[in-house]
């Protein structure tokens, strides 16, 4: 009990200073939105969170899937970060829906998403906390622009603008366990316009994810190694129309728990944007993207090769258009069409972890897409916004097979999967009621659906002792949820907000246990998770503090075995608090403390992960006006955070890291 109301008590015991402090004041609402359109004035109905610039790029480990978990009910599939979990299971979920490594939530980059073709993963090596100027996150399904797999919610990043990017910055750190990271970017005038090229390499020894206990001779550190590299361009048409493009291509190498289980992941990103602002406004966008994938697999009994997903090649096309026609002051209207095509293959290799020989060669893969089309009105009558949109989808699954051939190259299994497609109609409607300059109250409902990525539907895969097989009969995932929440700023300079929900997500995918050291992917009936969730915010002199907490009872609702269970992956409790001081220019220190409560391994509850309480920290100290020296702690006082159970055969994440630098800025 006391573990998880110290988040809470973290939360408040601030506040209450703030307040006594700090006389009356509204403050208008920050909203980072990039260079895009702005948001239409009926956006806060659906209660989103924000995270500024200056957050991102002072988060102790310099990783964005970390400083994402400010929004407590934030999650990736486990609870390793980019360089210790297999890249995979690093698919992102929101309010306890439950995880299967596929994301449940919409990953946006410019309106792009980002979530890769074959897995549904989120690539998230590949981004760098500077290139950014913030992001929104939207708990609770979504329709709008590519709101098609926007089940648990949407997350949007929006790359730096010219205000926020100094001519020259760069970065250069080093830390435990000989690691070291370097960023750097150029941003030049450019015309009217400007370009940003920016790159970032990282390498590491890493940690010992097996506990001491359980380790044997073949026992490796989690080291990694990756890259990445960007352009950004944006160059003026005309005073109402801008043309934006986006390119990055980025690499991944990490090795996890044994000497020679060595994964690795690849891509290649393009997109081309244009804005205009005009009375007509528009929003035209276009991308492609080509990622690969690779992964061996070794024996824990003998700790030789079982296994080589050589290739996973996959490529993901799409693109939308959104027009805003003027109906007049007191309405917002989006009416638009987008797509979304992805496809992809695995190759790989099994081998007898006795003899060394490939045993069976194996290859399958598919075709999937969705198109849709949808209209948004926001209506604003004093001070009350109503919003409300509808969207049409059609999908596709097609082109699916499974072929598996003996060492010798006869065939074991030559399957061809039916072609199917179907039409999904989903929609959201919300309301936004300034009853006060410091009370506002909102309410929102929404429907949802998700199509299973190509990794659940032919890709088996096995995590020592337990094998997972593929189901390519898959249905959909379907989500119905509503909302109700109030706003507060009661202070100047602070913020509060609450948030109560009930989701409810039909024909969730799961893993579940179908015998002894067996799963298979398949629909439940319903996961339903339903909970409160607590914002603070607060900026009063020198001092920041930004808090969220988040409670989410989450079950199954089946007809079989699983009814009443915990999905797996699904903490009741989560929550995560900075505070910070920052004495004058460039001068900065601060803390957060994070909190995620006991979860399951397994579908059936036998496997669990205990919660955990974890303290980071961060202090920049200028040493010239451009220059200053950067000390980050990771886990400060070193808790053990156990990311995988699995029949007592742990992993465990980040321990106590130590990192010493320089910013240019």
């Amino acid at each position: 009990m006391r573990r998880f109301l110290l988040p809470l008590i973290v939360l408040i015991l601030p506040l209450r200073a703030f307040a006594q402090e700090a006389p009356a004041e509204t403050i208008p609402d920050i909203v980072v939105i990039g260079s895009g359109l702005p948001l239409p004035p009926g956006t806060p109905a659906y209660g989103a969170s924000i995270i500024d610039r200056d957050r991102l790029t002072n988060e102790a480990s310099d990783r964005v899937e970390n400083v994402l978990k400010d929004v407590a009910g934030f999650q990736q599939f486990r609870r390793s970060d980019s360089r210790s979990a297999n890249p995979s299971a690093q698919g992102v979920t929101l309010r306890a829906l439950g995880g299967n490594a596929s994301s449940r939530a919409l990953v946006l980059l410019d309106g792009v998403p980002l979530a890769d073709p074959f897995f549904g993963y989120i690539p998230f090596s590949a981004l760098s906390a500077d290139r950014l100027s913030g992001v929104r996150i939207t708990r609770g399904g979504g329709a709008g622009a590519f709101g098609a797999g926007a089940v648990a919610g949407t997350v949007e990043l929006v790359s730096a603008t010219r205000a926020d990017l100094p001519t020259y910055s760069g970065s250069g750190f080093y830390g435990s366990n000989d690691a070291m990271s370097v960023a750097g970017s150029v941003s030049p005038n450019l015309g009217g316009g400007y370009v940003t090229l920016s790159g970032r390499f990282e390498r590491g020894d890493g940690f010992y994810t097996t506990p001491e206990d359980q380790r044997v001779p073949a026992t490796a550190r989690a080291r990694y190694r990756d890259w990445s590299g960007g352009i950004r361009a944006v160059a003026p048409i005309d005073a109402e129309t801008e043309l934006q493009f986006r390119g990055l291509v980025y690499g991944d190498h990490r090795t996890l728990r044994f000497r020679g289980a060595d994964s690795s992941s690849a891509g290649q990103d393009a997109s081309i944007r244009l804005i205009h602002r005009g009375e007509w406004k528009v929003d035209a966008l276009a991308y492609v993207q080509a990622r690969n994938f690779s992964n061996k697999v070794i024996s824990s009994t003998n700790f030789r090769l079982t296994l080589d997903q050589r290739n996973t090649p996959s490529t993901g096309i799409g693109g939308k258009i959104e027009i805003r026609p003027p109906v007049g002051p007191d309405h917002v209207l989006r009416i638009g069409v987008d797509a979304r095509i992805g496809d992809g293959e695995l190759f790989e290799d099994a081998y007898n972890a006795t003899t060394g020989l490939v045993t069976a060669r194996r290859n399958a893969g598919g075709h999937t897409s969705t198109t849709g089309l949808f209209i948004e009105d926001d209506w604003t009558i004093g001070r009350l916004v109503l919003t409300g949109g509808v969207r049409g989808d059609r999908w596709t699954i097609s082109d699916g097979f499974y072929r598996e051939n003996n060492a010798v190259g006869s065939a074991i299994s030559d399957l061809r999967y039916v072609d199917r497609d179907g039409a999904e109609a989903t929609g959201r409607a919300g309301a936004l009621f300034q009853a006060s300059d410091s009370l506002a109250l909102r309410t929102a409902a929404y429907t949802g659906f998700r199509l299973p990525t190509l990794n659940e539907l032919y890709r088996p895969f096995v995590v020592f002792p337990v094998t997972t097989q593929a189901n390519a009969d898959l249905g959909l995932e379907k989500l119905r949820g509503l909302e109700a929440g109030i706003d507060l700023a009661p202070v100047r300079g602070v913020k509060i907000g609450v948030t109560a929900f009930y989701n409810r997500l039909e024909g969730a995918i799961a893993n579940v246990t179908v015998g002894p050291n067996l799963r298979q992917r398949q629909n439940v009936d319903a996961v339903v998770a339903k909970g409160i969730e607590l914002t603070a915010q607060a900026n009063v002199g020198q001092v920041f503090f930004n808090g969220s907490y988040a409670f989410s009872d989450s079950a199954v609702d089946d007809a079989g075995a699983l009814d009443g269970f915990a999905p797996s992956q699904s903490p009741r409790h989560a929550g995560s608090a900075t505070l910070g001081w920052a004495p004058a220019a460039n001068w900065s220190l601060s803390g957060t403390l994070r909190y995620v409560g006991k979860q399951f391994e397994d579908d059936l509850e036998t496997d669990v992960l205990h919660d955990a309480l974890t303290v980071d920290a961060v202090v920049r100290v200028p040493v010239t006006r451009r220059v200053s020296i950067v000390g980050r702690v990771e886990n400060a006082f070193d808790v053990d955070v156990v990311t995988r159970n699995q029949g007592g055969s742990i992993d465990l994440g980040t321990p106590q890291t130590l990192w010493i630098g320089l910013r240019l800025n």
